[in-house]
C-alpha cells in the first residue's frame, strides 16, 4: 500500500528533485526574439494556446517589428493578422494601448518590475509575472489553469482558490532562485502530463509523493 502520509518537506524535496532531473533548463513555448516580441505573445497567448499564438505571431512581427510601429498600427490592421487567436478585438486593442504605453512612458523598453508592468493595457498580474520571469529571472510565479490545478493535485498548496492564494504558497514551497523554473515545471507537467480531463498518472513520475494519485489509489 502506498504512503498517503508524506510530510510535506518530503514532497516538496521529492518534486524539486524530479523537475531538476527531467527538466534542468525548462523554458517557454512562446517564439519570440527579444522582450517586446514576448510581451505581445504573452498577451495573445490569454485564453489560446502557444502554438497559435506561434502560428500568429511571425506576420505580426514582419508588419510590427517594435512597439513604436505598433502604436501607429489601427485596430483594424492588427485585428486581420489575429484574427484567428481568441478574442481578437480585445487584444488588437491592448497590443496597440500597450505598445503607445511602452513607446511613449517607458522608451520602447520593458520595464523591470511587475507594477510597472502592469501598466500596460493587456498585462495583469499572471502576465507581468511571465514577463519579469521570463526575461529578467525575477523571482515571480505566474499562476495559469495549470500551474493552479497541478499545484493542488500534487499537494503543493492546499485549499487555495484563488490564483494570488497559489502564487504566495508557491513562494514557500520553492526557493528564491527556482522560482522562474518552477513556473515553466508546473505549466509543462500540466499541458502534457497533468491534463485537466485525463492526467496520464501512468506516465509520471511523481505518482509516489502525489496527493490526487494517493488519494485515488
Amino acid at each position: 500500500m502506498p504512503d498517503k502520509n508524506i510530510k510535506r518537506e518530503t514532497r516538496i524535496e521529492a518534486v524539486i528533485d524530479y523537475f531538476m532531473k527531467t527538466m534542468p533548463e525548462p523554458e517557454t513555448e512562446l517564439s519570440y526574439e527579444d522582450p517586446y516580441e514576448l510581451i505581445v505573445s504573452v498577451i495573445l497567448s490569454a485564453q489560446c494556446t502557444d502554438k497559435r499564438v506561434n502560428m500568429i505571431t511571425p506576420a505580426l512581427f514582419r508588419k510590427f517589428p517594435g512597439p513604436q510601429e505598433l502604436a501607429r498600427a489601427t485596430q483594424e490592421e492588427v485585428f486581420e493578422l489575429i484574427r484567428s487567436c481568441s478574442y481578437p478585438n480585445n487584444k488588437a486593442k491592448h497590443l496597440i494601448g500597450m505598445a503607445k504605453v511602452l513607446h511613449g512612458e517607458f522608451k520602447g523598453e520593458i520595464p523591470r518590475d511587475r507594477d510597472s508592468l502592469q501598466k500596460l493595457p493587456g498585462v495583469g498580474r499572471k502576465s507581468a509575472n511571465v514577463v519579469a520571469s521570463v526575461i529578467h529571472q525575477m523571482p515571480v510565479m505566474a499562476v495559469d489553469t495549470h500551474v493552479f490545478r497541478v499545484s493542488a493535485r500534487i499537494g503543493l498548496t492546499s485549499g487555495a482558490k484563488t490564483p494570488l492564494q497559489t502564487e504566495n504558497q508557491l513562494y514557500e514551497v520553492f526557493p528564491e532562485e527556482l522560482i522562474p523554473h518552477a513556473h515553466h515545471w508546473l505549466i509543462l507537467h500540466g499541458r502534457y502530463i497533468c491534463q485537466a480531463r485525463k492526467p496520464k498518472c501512468i506516465d509520471c513520475g511523481l505518482t509516489e509523493i502525489c496527493r490526487y494519485f494517493l488519494d485515488k489509489n
